[in-house]
């Protein structure tokens, strides 16, 4: 007499995205399988491709979700100050999402889903700028909103690298990204 293991998943979607950003987190996303997330959900090997296709299309999930995630986090904050610092809280708590959003090469382009959900967190990046002097004076808004990005986006990122660690030390990340924007946005701030 055989024994047949018949594994029934509540949810393996989520499971295996689970377990993708964990693999992310830790490891970078060049170590993705979709073989070992099978194994680490407790599937067949192939039941993560009737969710994903392959590992592009696991990447691409990831992307989409973050997304979603980074507008709903940037949406409602009351100025820029406070767009960039919900854009540095995103990437400290989800840093799996945040590694695979800003490399494009990763993921499928195209996917609907993920230029809808690419398209919601422009608008809430735009949002944000159209309150600086500069929103209204065409070419000049587009370069104020590309400075703020570059801010929030590149302290986020050296932040997560642990590039920061002198500059931050045991201070809050956020307040120190509230003082930086400061310096570089307030009208009394330097120029």
């Amino acid at each position: 007499m055989t024994s047949t293991r018949t594994y029934h998943h509540g949810d393996l979607r989520r499971a295996v995205l689970t377990a993708a950003l964990d693999v992310i987190r830790t490891e970078g996303p060049g170590a993705l399988s979709l073989r070992d997330l099978a194994r680490r959900a407790g599937v067949s090997h192939a039941a993560p491709a009737h969710h994903f296709r392959d590992r592009t299309g696991l990447l691409t999930a990831i992307a989409t979700e973050g997304y979603e995630l980074f507008a709903d986090a940037l949406a409602d904050a009351p100025d820029l100050r406070e767009r960039g610092v919900r854009y540095v809280r995103f990437a400290t708590e989800h840093p799996a999402h945040f590694q695979v959003m800003f490399q494009p090469e990763l993921c499928r382009a195209d996917d609907p889903e993920l230029v809808a959900a690419k398209d919601r967190a422009s608008v809430e990046l735009r949002t944000g700028v159209s309150g600086l002097p500069a929103a209204g004076r065409g070419e000049d808004a587009a370069l104020a909103g590309t400075a703020a990005w570059s801010l929030a986006h590149g302290f986020a990122t050296l932040l997560l690298s642990g590039n920061l660690g002198g500059a931050v030390g045991d201070r809050d990340p956020e307040e120190v990204f509230r003082s930086v924007a400061g310096l570089l946005f307030d009208a009394e701030g330097p120029h």
